[in-house]
Parts: structure tokens; sequence; C-alpha cells
């Protein structure tokens, strides 16, 4: 007997529609070209499939997401890898959001607070702290629906131009 190999399940996407979450502000549309990122891909079949939102008032962008099995680390909580990864991600669409500018991260440092559990909805927030240069300071924040930080970070994003960019994450330069 042929043992079939299970194909890999894309995990829900974040959110249909601003009226489903009344607290998020204005979608920040996705127009990376290749689509096939790890946490925004819309064509990524594994994916996160992720969507930011601005909240215009506090310049704090956020997404929600339904924490998968396949991104488990021990037992029934969210592998502190994808936490991380999480935050990188929003911290880019932060920087490039209210700079306009692309950027790579630089620095990027997690606390850790509290278990965040599968199948449990979180938040992740994202407000650009201050700009030096080329250099964009971060902080973010992952929450439970109860509001309860279950892990934070800082980082620090450094903005090219595009060109350099493109050059940059294609292996270009």
């Amino acid at each position: 007997m042929k043992e079939m190999k299970e194909k890999p399940q894309a995990t829900e996407p974040v959110l249909e529609s601003l009226e489903e979450n009344p607290d998020m502000k204005r979608e920040i549309a996705n127009t990376y070209p290749d689509q096939e990122c790890l946490f925004c891909g819309k064509r990524n079949p594994i994916g996160l499939k992720l969507r930011f939102y601005m909240d215009e008032e506090t310049e704090e962008v956020s997404t929600e997401y339904l924490p998968a099995k396949p991104f488990a680390g021990l037992g029934n909580i969210l592998h502190g890898g994808i936490q991380t990864g999480l935050f990188d991600e929003i911290m880019g669409w932060t920087a490039h959001s209210l700079t306009g500018e692309m950027g790579v991260t630089s620095e990027l440092n997690v606390k850790l607070l509290k278990p965040v559990y599968l199948g449990r909805r979180i938040k992740v927030f994202c407000r650009l702290i201050s700009r030096n240069g080329p250099r964009v300071h971060l902080d973010a924040k992952i929450e439970i629906s109860d509001g309860t930080v279950c892990s934070e970070a800082t980082g620090t994003y450094y903005l090219l131009p595009q060109d350099r960019f493109n050059k940059l994450i294609y292996g270009k330069e």
C-alpha cells in the first residue's frame, strides 16, 4: 500500500472584511509582487495570509491571527519563532506604511511573557516610536481577546531606496 503524504494546509485567512472587526480601521493594500511571503503572501499554500490595518488616529498597525496546529511549539502553544515572525512582519508593514519606504530588519528583541495557545484568536499591534535617519524604531505586542499581553517586541528597521531594496531581497547586491 502506497503511503500518501499529507498536503500542507493553509491556515485560516485573518479577516474577510472590516465589518467583521470594527475596531480595526483602513486595510493596508498588499502590493508585494510575488505574494509568496509566509506571513502575508496570498499565494503561499501554507502561509498565514495576514491582512494589516492602519488606525489613522493612533497611527497603529494591527492584524489578527488564529494560531493553527502547523505552527505549534510544544503542546498547544504557538511556537515562539512564529510569534517572532509576526513581530518582524508587522514591523515591516508599519515602517513601510508610515514612511512610504521599504526597509529590512536590523534588530529585533522579543519578550515571551505568557503562552499563546492554538485555536485562540490573537491581535498583533505595532507603533512607530521614532526615526533617526534611515533607522526606524518600533514597538509591538501580541494580545489575547481579554487584552492580556502575551508577548512584546522592540525593533529597528533600516530603510533603503527602492532600487537597493529590490537588489537586496533578490540576492543581486
